[in-house]
């Protein structure tokens, strides 16, 4: 067999692709989760979300900021991987279940911060847990260290399920209301 009609990549070419697809989604992943938690207000800042009782178990803000750069970045790589493995079998399923997954994470802020809809968020994360599972089998499926790559978004995601219903549980009067920031007037 001529060595010019091999159908299968060289290791050469295979890191290259990768290298290509990584480029392309860390950065974007990132940007797209920071514009999200952005454009929704999320944080402490949020006058809505400071006037939450917030669980025992509640992290310090500044954590949420460094663990969802690593999780983005880390989805990033396994998105590389399963994207860069051209011919693999379930290669297109998994990747359109990551996006579907992917636009309910972004959807999440907007839900809970923006429209201060606790019981929205908890629905949105809850399909989103089962779509990351889902999504983590199927990059399994075609490359299992990109699987392996979801596992700390999965326990994450878990973990902010629990903070999400814990909220609720703590302010189920705050559901859905909008808390203004104190405004003094003065009558002249």
């Amino acid at each position: 067999m001529n060595a010019g009609m091999n159908l299968l990549a060289s290791s050469g070419q295979l890191r290259a692709s990768f290298a290509r697809w990584a480029l392309v989604f860390v950065p974007a992943l990132v940007l797209l989760g920071f514009l999200s938690g952005k454009m929704a207000q999320s944080g402490p800042d949020n006058p809505w979300f400071a006037a939450l009782v917030k669980p025992e178990v509640y992290p310090p803000p500044a954590a949420f900021g460094i663990v969802w750069i690593i999780l983005y970045v880390l989805m990033g790589l396994a998105l590389a991987m399963v994207a860069a493995a051209r011919g693999a079998r379930g290669r297109g399923i998994a990747v359109l279940v990551f996006a579907v997954q992917f636009a309910l994470n972004l959807a999440w802020s907007p839900v809970f911060f923006g429209a201060h809809q606790i019981t929205g968020g908890l629905i949105v994360i809850a399909l989103l847990d089962v779509l990351v599972l889902l999504t983590a089998v199927l990059f399994y499926r075609v490359r299992p260290i990109a699987a392996a790559l979801l596992v700390p978004y999965l326990a994450w995601i878990l973990f902010a399920t629990y903070l999400n219903y814990a909220f609720l549980e703590a302010n189920p009067k705050l559901d859905g209301v909008d808390v203004a920031p104190a405004v003094e007037r003065f009558e002249i």
